[in-house]
């Protein structure tokens, strides 16, 4: 299904360099609008770029830039005017060095966790919120809203209350509870719905398309191609972060596999302009899923790149989604560059959080489980090479997501509050 606004009142690259949005799949272009699929194939579109534009953006420029995303804003399809962003400031986040969890698995090389639980709803989803939704007040869009697995109705939620714009978000019924109260807290309408993320992303893709919904821009639907961008910052960042280079090999979370090829995206548009050079053999990427919900890591394993949709189960909530929109384009991004996909099953999951947490400090969602668990065992399979530096993505602030590691963990002494009770306990010596 497609979406249009008649007449937008702000093109969201008015400034900028986005060009056109273009279909991935036949490479038909379209004007830059609230349209997220191809007329011709019904293929996904993205958003294209003038390549003198990108090419005018110097490192000096970005590192005078703002402490966030936006100084990447001659990058991005939108918000190169500073009063037209929509954002809480999301980006800059911590790249952690991370030895003792390098040494744990087995990496000699550097290791380096990129924390983006520090943004300020607590997820990469601010980064993505942030872009799309300065697209959409520029498309003329009065409310703002999303389908999501319950990073992404945080952000929405709390964007839309930053804005002063009404918000209405849609997630599965059994999310949870944690990530309900930090969307219901922003008070936007917050929709349940007894179904699947997918069952709820299907609903919005009709929504869309109806009077009552006109005028309301869902991020991850008709103005998916610009929400999609966003996550190129974390790309971005990376590179900066380490002096301006790429590293060898990065290890990515995925649900939609979008996050994946955009970060690939961002790393080949630095080296095309000139901001970096390539690493010498270039770089691996390698995607991370959860056992209960691995449609495109089965695909890949099986030689193919048609996705077989899944019904989601275990921990790992945030990459519930069975029908993943990019996953052929993630698996293209995989091969192009000689990485390769795993997954990993919820009693890793709970370990490999732990162990994150315990070698870093990073206290990580489930989501950060799988990509430290299959971390582990790309490199327990020769698939990830432990001499060249690598760098693993924690998208989501474990707090999210207590229930996962709740009955594992807890008090490891239970004593009176006296100098014997203390004794007893062997806290003494």
């Amino acid at each position: 299904m497609t979406s249009t606004v008649s007449a937008p009142a702000v093109t969201p690259a008015a400034t900028g360099p986005a060009r056109a949005l273009v279909c991935r799949g036949c490479g038909t272009e379209f004007p830059l609008a609230a349209q997220h699929a191809c007329y011709e194939c019904f293929g996904p579109l993205e958003v294209a770029y003038d390549p003198a534009a990108l090419a005018r953006v110097t490192r000096a420029e970005i590192e005078a830039g703002p402490q966030n995303i936006w100084r990447y804003a001659g990058l991005l399809p939108a918000g190169q005017d500073p009063a037209t962003r929509v954002s809480l400031d999301p980006g800059l986040t911590p790249l952690i060095s991370a030895p003792a969890l390098a040494a744990a698995i087995g990496l000699d090389a550097p290791l380096w966790v990129k924390d983006d639980s520090a943004n300020p709803t607590h997820s990469f989803k601010d980064r993505v919120v942030s872009v799309a939704l300065t697209a959409a007040r520029g498309l003329g869009f009065t409310r703002f809203a999303c389908a999501s697995t319950g990073n992404l109705a945080n952000s929405v939620a709390a964007h839309a209350a930053r804005a002063g714009v009404p918000s209405i978000v849609f997630i599965p019924g059994d999310l949870e509870q944690g990530k309900i109260i930090t969307t219901a807290v922003y008070g936007g309408d917050l929709v349940a719905i007894d179904g699947s993320y997918d069952d709820v992303n299907r609903l919005c893709s009709e929504l869309v398309e109806t009077d009552e919904f006109e005028d309301t821009a869902f991020v991850n639907v008709n103005v998916r191609p610009y929400y999609a961008e966003g996550s190129k910052t974390l790309g971005y960042e990376v590179a900066e972060q380490l002096g301006w280079r790429i590293p060898a090999q990065v290890v990515i979370p995925m649900a939609s596999g979008e996050l994946l090829t955009k970060i690939d995206k961002a790393f080949t548009e630095l080296v095309e302009i000139g901001l970096v050079e390539a690493p010498a053999g270039g770089w691996k990427v390698f995607g991370a899923q959860s056992a209960g919900c691995n449609p495109i890591a089965t695909a890949l394993h099986g030689g193919t790149d048609q996705i077989t949709p899944v019904k989601p189960t275990g921990i790992a909530k945030s990459l519930n989604i069975g029908d993943p929109a990019a996953g052929a384009y993630a698996i293209e991004a995989v091969q192009r560059t000689g990485g390769w996909m795993d997954y990993a099953d919820d009693d890793e999951i709970r370990a490999a959080i732990r162990l994150l947490a315990r070698t870093t400090g990073v206290f990580a969602e489930t989501a950060g489980g799988v990509t430290v668990a299959v971390l582990q065992k790309l490199v327990a399979a020769g698939k990830l090479d432990p001499t060249q530096e690598t760098v693993v993505f924690n998208t989501g602030e474990g707090l999210k997501t207590l229930d996962a590691v709740a009955g594992l963990v807890g008090p490891t002494h239970r004593i009176k509050p006296s100098l014997r009770g203390a004794r007893d306990a062997g806290l003494l010596g």
